[in-house]
């Protein structure tokens, strides 16, 4: 055994639960809850080389990290490949309740679930803090790891939300953002995100309201800043024939139309008789689906998330997949902290072919766990050349938020349940909605 192997194997491994901040952003679904889960991992080497990930807090998925974490140590960081066999070994059917396969990879997808998808994402968790690892001990960036960048910097897309000017819950957190409920509204927040981070992009979360009202936000979109890439993503909430009618209005105001509708034959109905261009990360989210996807020509551009998809590596196959097929790749985003950008980042910048502005949270985000939080400038971020990530835990930072989260009962992200605080009839709407 070589000293960087020697030094690669793994002492100790932790798993720290925590809440953040989050604002009254609305969706199909119901409205962000004012606190959200997520799970910072460290793999700590022989010696005392940390690397980081970063995950889902909600409490299937940390109960299934935590119960792989216990099978880390004595093996090695260089050896990300094993993470595949071990969690096909101790994460079966006997071994995991049925609920955490039914809960755990779902979050807001509406992929089918399944034990691959449960492996994929623990598997993701750990591989970034195994490449992070790698990284500081060889003194290389991960994406030296993957192969080498293609790209020197990644573009995202300012994401814009209908949202309430503040949550209804008493002592929740404040932000200075104000609602956004109209067209006006949307359009302001479009300008203060290009004034702010210099997006060059623009991406509206719909299935908020009635479609033409939706409409009306997009096209007063376009109308102020034509100049710049648009989409547009109403997660599912429409029939087929709705979006049909809507691809047809829109036609040449925005680049493409995200997941207007549930399913992959529905994607394809809505694509074949308008010509939109379609992404998804609702109808394709495993390898699995991607080839009736095609066969279909359900989808021209597919939104990655390494949190689901199985990783980095993963993310790089999948890239692959999508040039051979002609469909054009972006990112799929959740409120992640710097950790998780940092490995998109990472990701993205490995990923060949056709790639369309990434979707990020971040602007939205008001606290984080590394020392030196993402700026995105001219709409975008430098991928770091630093060793590993290229960022570092803020100790004091995580435990403040872990601390939140013992002191709360917030275990689970619930838009439902937090729209109920508002609505007490609110009910998740059934799709297609319109």
């Amino acid at each position: 055994m070589t000293p960087a192997e020697r030094r690669s194997i793994i002492e100790s491994v932790s798993v720290t639960p925590i809440l953040i901040e989050d604002g009254p952003l609305l969706n199909m679904q119901g409205v962000h809850q004012p606190y959200t889960p997520r799970s910072i991992i460290e793999v700590v080497t022989v010696d005392g080389t940390t690397g980081l990930g970063e995950t889902y807090g909600d409490s299937a998925v940390l109960a299934v990290i935590e119960q792989f974490a216990t099978h880390l140590p004595g093996r090695s960081v260089l050896t990300p490949n094993d993470l595949w066999a071990l969690a096909a070994e101790v994460l079966r059917p006997d071994t995991v309740p049925a609920k955490l396969v039914e809960n755990a990879p779902g979050h807001n997808i509406f992929g089918d679930n399944s034990m691959l998808k449960l492996h994929s994402t623990v598997v993701s968790a750990f591989e970034v803090a195994f490449l992070d690892a790698s990284g500081h001990l060889l003194g290389v960036p991960v994406h030296a790891l993957l192969g080498g960048k293609v790209r020197d910097r990644i573009d995202f897309a300012a994401y814009l939300f209908y949202r309430w000017d503040a949550h209804p819950q008493p002592d929740a957190p404040v932000d200075e953002w104000g609602a956004a409920l109209d067209p006006e509204g949307i359009v302001a927040q479009a300008a203060r995100m290009i004034e702010l981070h210099g997006f060059r992009s623009l991406k509206l979360k719909g299935g908020v309201f009635p479609p033409d009202e939706e409409i009306a936000a997009v096209t007063a979109l376009h109308e102020a800043f034509p100049e710049l890439p648009l989409r547009f993503d109403p997660n599912g909430a429409w029939s087929v024939e709705t979006s049909i009618r809507v691809a047809r209005e829109l036609e040449g105001m925005i680049e493409y139309l995200e997941d207007p509708c549930l399913g992959r034959a529905e994607m394809a109905e809505v694509h074949a008789a308008t010509g939109m261009p379609l992404a998804t990360n609702m109808c394709v989210t495993d390898f699995g689906e991607f080839p009736e996807a095609v066969a279909l020509d359900s989808i021209q551009v597919l939104l990655t998330d390494h949190h689901y998809w199985g990783g980095l590596r993963a993310t790089q196959q999948l890239a692959a997949v999508c040039n051979t097929f002609g469909r054009s790749l972006s990112m799929h985003s959740n409120s992640h902290l710097g950790i998780s950008l940092a490995a998109m980042v990472q990701a993205a910048a490995c990923a060949e072919g056709d790639f369309h502005a990434c979707d990020t949270h971040r602007p939205w985000q008001t606290e984080d766990v590394i020392t030196r939080p993402h700026r995105i400038v001219d709409g975008a971020i430098e991928v770091s050349d630093a060793p590993g990530l290229g960022v570092e835990l803020d100790r004091a930072e995580l435990a403040r938020l872990h601390e939140r989260w013992k002191r709360s009962d917030v275990r689970d992200r619930d838009d439902v349940a937090a729209m109920q605080v508002k609505d007490p009839t609110f009910v998740k709407p059934a799709v297609p909605h319109w």
